[in-house]
């Protein structure tokens, strides 16, 4: 596998596994971490996690959203992630119809990409040293995911969130120069042109059902 294709496959594998059900859960590390200190622990806690799971590695989604649900999900703010993804038909949206874009989205995206943490070996992640003033609500965390071969480049946009539970919210990552949401605009996009929103809806749960199909043979 050449490292693009190595690089795409970990990286949507890694978001996948941020992305459960929407419950609201606490989060009692967010609002006392730095957000490049939050993404170092995320990121550390997933690539050991799978690489002590067999399960994980083989594929299995199962313990992939157990996962999510346990140590990701309180610090990813899923919804503006589909809601950028769709792009301006999201205002035109009816609850129901925002509620199927995010569950199958979210299952899209874990489906497509799980098979894809069996890849995971020796790596590690290394964080680069924060560029931001105290005063900012948005920020990239740079990264590397190092192992055999050149770095991997992931990049985290985060976002401040106010109030209760307050901290740093993870709403897009870039992988070798190329946005995660930005790439899945474009695709959306000429779907919503051609059958509107409930079209993509079905486009994506078409999608997702193939994909859950065991293969045979």
């Amino acid at each position: 596998m050449n490292r693009k294709r190595f690089a795409r496959l970990l990286t949507f594998t890694i978001v996948s596994a941020w992305i459960g059900t929407m419950a609201i859960l606490p989060q009692a590390h967010a609002a006392e971490e730095a957000p490049d200190a939050l993404v170092k622990r995320l990121s550390e806690e997933v690539l050991n996690a799978i690489k002590a799971d067999k399960s994980i590695k083989a594929g299995d989604v199962q313990p992939v959203v157990a996962l999510v649900d346990q140590k990701i999900l309180p610090n990813l703010n899923f919804q503006r992630m589909t809601a950028s993804a769709v792009g301006p038909a999201w205002r035109q949206a009816t609850p129901e119809q925002r509620q199927r874009l995010q569950e199958e989205f979210k299952i899209l995206l874990v489906r497509t990409y799980a098979g894809a943490l069996a890849q995971v070996t020796d790596q590690t992640i290394v964080v680069r040293p924060l560029r931001s003033a105290p005063t900012d609500t948005e920020v990239i965390v740079r990264s590397e995911i190092r192992g055999r071969g050149e770095p991997v480049q992931l990049d985290y946009r985060l976002e401040k969130t106010p109030g209760q539970g307050a901290g740093w919210r993870i709403f897009n990552l870039n992988v070798l120069g190329v946005w995660l949401v930005d790439t899945y605009r474009s695709q959306f996009a000429a779907e919503i042109n051609a059958r509107g929103i409930d079209g993509l809806i079905n486009t994506l749960a078409e999608r997702n059902k193939s994909n859950s199909t065991p293969r045979k043979g």
